[in-house]
């Protein structure tokens, strides 16, 4: 995510490497690199202009601290101005009204159908609503279809009418259905075009005066960059909607899109999809883009997405076998297993400040715990309980039981050791010398992963 953005603007912070004070000469360097970042990154040029122009006049007319280098005060500067330039604030949607209604719009292949099911997914788990999802496509057939599967997925029912062709009428039959059947939350997904046209815009008009919702979501790939800037504005001035939703942000994007498209619309970006999975949504924060933009890591995101799979029952119990030194392979399985829920592995290696650049080049293979998992799972109740048993004979039958090999086998068990020994560290109060373990020791489970091949650039 803004991996050449990020690069670029890194190059931009160099020139205040090893300077004393932030000058004329200097700034005006670094604000044309910025600017060319900016624009590289699909961001207008009149915007990317207007952006640097106020960094520009707050670096100039700034005093730097003697305890502050010029190199992190025009980082700080920077990281300030693009949450300004996003918005700021994180934006909450609106769920007023019994029930609460969410009407979806969008161009064709943004995403719409499978965000409706992850929002009606998110609202389920995260704000104890109960969704009802409504199918207004009339003109595909499979985006009712896929609707309905969805639906299955997340165990949301799906309210549709297959015979009947008018978007207005099934939005107002589907509320109706709603609060006869104790559903306090209506997300109605709508029909899309490959272009902007006329009959597209009459048709979520009428549907929006018809059903008068509590929010309106305009839903855009990030992916076409500019272009999505541009679709938005189109939307907006015929439905004045409430927020924005970024989808694919996990995609190959330059940023243009998540960057600017506040500043046109006036409209705040409310969720971003980050993947394919259901779960795969979160709620938009300005401050966290900017981190990760500037190559921050986003730490707040990390945490909580740890807290989400941690029971606090289960950390005290965990808390007190490490303290007893009783941490095995079946606690071992259950913390991979925490893992695998928090989503992919590189993107929570990339979370944590200062590794984002050094995964960027690694293929590392999601099934990677997989692996793990299955040694594990190979080992009696007892070698789990018990790994000082595991001899050779044992690790050999692990080892064909796993589809791995013994020296697999055997690098999995002395991470183990290491990993429990860090954590006994750690808990106990000890921190430095945890650190010192884990510098010193590769005590995260065996990932697999390889670098990416560069290109072969023609001549």
């Amino acid at each position: 995510m803004f991996e050449s953005l990020q690069d670029r603007l890194d190059k931009a912070f160099k020139v205040f490497k090893g300077e004393h004070k932030i000058s004329e000469i200097n700034i005006a360097e670094a604000i044309k690199e910025i600017r060319r970042a900016l624009v590289d990154a699909d961001v207008n040029y009149k915007i990317a202009k207007e952006f640097t122009q106020k960094v520009k006049d707050k670096a100039i007319g700034q005093e730097v601290i003697k305890s502050v280098r010029p190199y992190d005060m025009m980082v700080k500067i920077v990281y300030d101005e693009l949450i300004d330039l996003m918005g700021r604030d994180k934006a909450e949607i609106n769920l007023t009204g019994s029930p609460a209604v969410i009407l979806l719009s969008g161009l064709q292949g943004s995403g719409k159908t499978t965000f409706a099911a992850k929002l009606a997914n998110f609202l389920k788990k995260k704000k104890n609503r109960k969704p009802l999802l409504v199918a207004c496509d009339v003109y595909r057939p499979a985006a009712i279809e896929q609707l309905k599967v969805l639906g299955e997925q997340i165990d949301v029912p799906v309210y549709s009418e297959e015979e009947n062709k008018d978007p207005v009428q099934i939005a107002k039959n589907a509320i109706k259905y709603a609060k006869e059947n104790g559903f306090d939350t209506v997300i109605i997904d709508t029909a899309g075009r490959l272009a902007i046209d006329q009959q597209m815009m009459d048709e979520i008009s009428r549907i929006k005066k018809a059903i008068n919702p509590s929010e309106t979501l305009f839903v855009v790939d990030a992916m076409t960059g500019q272009d999505a800037v541009n679709t938005a504005k189109e939307f907006n001035d015929v439905l004045d909607f409430d927020g924005v939703v970024l989808t694919k942000l996990d995609g190959d994007t330059r940023g243009g899109a998540a960057l600017t498209i506040k500043y046109v619309v006036n409209k705040p970006i409310k969720f971003v999809g980050t993947g394919e999975k259901v779960d795969a949504i979160d709620y938009f924060y300005p401050d966290r883009m900017a981190e990760r933009i500037l190559g921050m890591g986003d730490i707040k995101t990390l945490v909580e997405k740890a807290q989400e799979q941690i029971d606090e029952e289960e950390a005290r119990r965990l808390h007190k076998r490490i303290l007893r030194d009783q941490f095995d392979f079946e606690d071992f399985l259950k913390q991979i297993r925490q893992i695998k829920k928090m989503g992919s592995l590189k993107e929570l290696i990339s979370m944590v400040p200062g590794l984002g650049k050094q995964v960027r080049d690694l293929d590392i293979d999601d099934d990677s715990l997989k692996h793990v998992e299955a040694i594990v799972l190979s080992m009696t109740p007892e070698e789990r309980r018990n790994p000082a048993i595991l001899n050779g004979s044992r690790k050999k039958r692990i080892a064909m039981g796993s589809g791995t090999s013994v020296q697999e086998v055997n690098q999995l068990i002395k991470q183990f050791y290491e990993m429990k020994k860090m954590m006994k560290l750690a808990t106990g109060g000890g921190m430095r010398q945890a650190m010192k373990v884990a510098k010193t020791s590769s005590s995260m489970p065996a990932i697999h992963k390889k670098k990416k091949k560069k290109k072969k650039k023609r001549r």
